[in-house]
């Protein structure tokens, strides 16, 4: 997206249940490997397959092709191996005799400004929900059946415009309508809004706002519907619900927080966090995460280079 920004204060917190300063764990960021692949050169978005082996999928921030690629634990980008004399990959990729591999092309789909990434099940949910200075007017979630890792085209099965119920004025009087992270629980997508001050795209500021999508219209807009908020957290980039659904992971430039299941549903942010705080000389422009299994979490920045962080068990 963009370069790091300046993080102002926040406004204080908006619920009782939310502890000031949530549990501290210390730093376990483990190199995994880099996308070199020149293709992919801003990733946004991160996902574990839940049917292929060694399965990631990635894409890439706003100005991309609609597309996604998926690569493999090093970073490395799946290509079909028939297709090795026609397509080259690598961090040279496209500057000699052959074309990059493409990653695989989203069909009756636009590329304005994908942020994250969910997968349920066999089901991919891309979330078209940047919106940097707040006047956006056609944010949506596209939702697709997992391709297959050397496919050439796919195409979603469905596009789901969605609003904010608090949404006025286009662009917002406050800017808190900007999205980088989504998540899915048994088929509910949930989006975590990004905020700034003083109308500055630059100007981030704590906390979040949790939405959740209750209609599925393909052909009107579907308005979410807020259930919880946050004062305190760094602005969030991304957000992933563990495999069992009990932890909710959700990363900023600095932390990772881990939010256990609500008791009450769809309030993930009312619960005790345990934040992990990362290396930030490593993670960098960190705007990607997904779970790679019960333990372990698996992050990527703009910069493409690739951690893993193992989480500790979650409290008794």
């Amino acid at each position: 997206m963009l370069g790091l920004p300046v993080l102002l204060g926040g406004r204080g917190a908006h619920a009782q249940e939310k502890p000031a300063s949530p549990r501290h764990d210390p730093p376990r960021l483990e190199a995994q490997g880099r996308v070199a692949h020149a293709p992919i050169d801003e990733i946004s978005g991160l996902v574990r397959s839940r049917w292929q082996d060694n399965v990631w999928w990635v894409h890439n921030d706003s100005g991309d092709a609609p597309r996604l690629f998926a690569i493999d634990s090093t970073g490395a980008v799946h290509r079909a191996p028939w297709r090795a004399d026609d397509y080259a990959v690598g961090a040279e990729a496209g500057q000699g005799d052959l074309p990059a591999w493409p990653g695989v092309q989203l069909g009756a789909a636009a590329h304005i400004d994908y942020e994250d990434i969910a997968v349920e099940d066999r089901t991919l949910y891309l979330g078209d929900i940047g919106n940097n200075g707040n006047a956006r007017r056609d944010l949506g979630i596209y939702v697709l059946r997992e391709p297959f890792r050397h496919a050439r085209r796919t195409r979603p099965l469905v596009y789901l415009p969605i609003a904010y119920p608090d949404q006025a004025a286009f662009p917002a009087a406050d800017w808190h309508f900007d999205a980088e992270s989504l998540f899915v629980d048994d088929g509910t997508l949930y989006v975590l809004t990004k905020h700034r001050t003083g109308q500055q795209i630059d100007a981030l500021e704590p906390g979040t706002t949790l939405y959740r999508l209750d209609t599925r219209h393909p052909h009107r807009v579907n308005v979410l519907t807020r259930v919880d908020e946050h004062a305190t957290i760094p602005p969030p980039t991304a957000a992933a619900l563990s495999p069992s659904g009990d932890r909710l992971a959700v990363l900023g430039y600095r932390s990772v927080w881990l939010f256990p299941r609500p008791a009450d549903g769809s309030r993930w942010l009312s619960t005790e966090p345990r934040r992990m705080e990362v290396s930030a000389q490593r993670s960098k422009q960190a705007e990607a995460l997904t779970w790679d299994d019960a333990q372990t979490l698996r992050i990527a920045n703009e910069q493409r280079e690739v951690y893993r962080l193992r989480v500790p068990e979650p409290a008794p």
